[in-house]
């Protein structure tokens, strides 16, 4: 694994075929977007890997990722607000985003990636251990990599994943599961004539509106890339070439609560996927001792929600398992 390139030319997040004149956006993004960062690309498996990468390089390690068919750029508006007190990377998942696909999709390799951006990246330089902030189909994610390697990282950040009790997820399955994509790895990414046709076929899932719509014109444009005269989804079909079992996701909350490490869940206070009875269910499972956050207003995408209530969320955390790793004497 080598980086294959560092800081970039690559175009302005705020762009006008999204943004228009940028006049409605408020002063915190357009700031957020102004602090430095690195932009890059690693080669993992013959494959590139993107990244972003904010702060000290001497401070604590955070690591970041998104959930399925989304992209690192769902914290580059979090991110800089933790760039003072720490060494923060995203990284886009194999095959999503800008990031190439590699092998097979399955969840050990899934797990993997952290481990191997990390390493890249040299975050485990001097012993350090770096702290998982993952949201959704990431967040499974990250618990499978911290089971694998569980003395590498200090701790995971759970932000709404799928946890229901079997017969709420057979339900939910039934009746109103909505997934995102084709969900066939041999159908090729749909070209469309232009940005705005492309845009209306931009929908989250689970489907919901957004508190801050601006930012849903963000992650959109940003999911998308033009081809010729068209524009077409960055993510690969191959995406899709995975075991997506059920058993997986009803052993989630086994899976959440055996995990190795420090662990906290954070939440919509009114997502689908993550309820007041999921929070339940864990505790009934045995994880007590799991600290859960409910984000008020947000949904399931609460960084599209709720992002400022959803950052503080995250810096109390991060504060919070910093003292207690290196404790202050009065």
């Amino acid at each position: 694994m080598n980086v294959l390139s560092k800081i970039g030319d690559f175009p302005d997040d705020i762009d006008p075929v999204w943004a228009g004149d940028g006049s409605h956006l408020p002063e915190w993004f357009v700031s957020a977007l102004k602090v430095p960062r690195e932009e890059g690309y690693v080669e993992i498996d013959g494959a590139r890997t993107h990244y972003f990468r904010w702060g000290d390089r001497k401070k604590p390690k955070v690591l970041m990722t998104h959930g399925f068919l989304s992209h690192a750029r769902c914290f580059a508006f979090i991110a800089p607000f933790l760039a003072e007190d720490y060494d923060v990377v995203a990284f886009d998942l194999a095959g999503m985003g800008d990031t190439e696909m590699r092998g097979q999709a399955d969840p050990a390799a899934r797990g993997g990636e952290f481990g191997e951006i990390a390493e890249a990246l040299d975050l485990f330089t001097d012993g350090h251990k770096p702290t998982i902030i993952a949201h959704s189909f990431g967040a499974g994610a990250a618990l499978t990599a911290v089971t694998l390697s569980p003395d590498a990282f200090s701790g995971v950040v759970i932000c709404d994943l799928m946890v229901m009790r079997a017969e709420l997820l057979e339900q939910y399955w039934n009746h109103r599961r909505s997934s995102p994509g084709s969900g066939d790895p041999d159908k090729p990414n749909r070209l469309y004539a232009s940005y705005e046709e492309a845009r209306k076929r931009y929908v989250l899932s689970p489907p919901q509106q957004v508190g801050e719509p601006f930012l849903l014109d963000y992650m959109a444009y940003h999911s998308m890339r033009r081809d010729g005269d068209g524009w077409t989804w960055k993510f690969s079909p191959e995406v899709f070439r995975r075991s997506n079992k059920s058993d997986e996701w009803l052993t989630i909350g086994h899976r959440l609560v055996n995990a190795p490490g420090r662990k906290i869940i954070v939440h919509g206070g009114k997502s689908q996927l993550f309820t007041r009875d999921s929070a339940d269910y864990i505790r009934e499972l045995g994880g007590g001792d799991i600290p859960i956050i409910a984000v008020p207003e947000a949904r399931h995408h609460l960084m599209l929600d709720q992002p400022l209530a959803f950052l503080t969320a995250l810096r109390s955390i991060l504060s919070l398992w910093e003292a207690q790793a290196h404790p202050r004497c009065a």
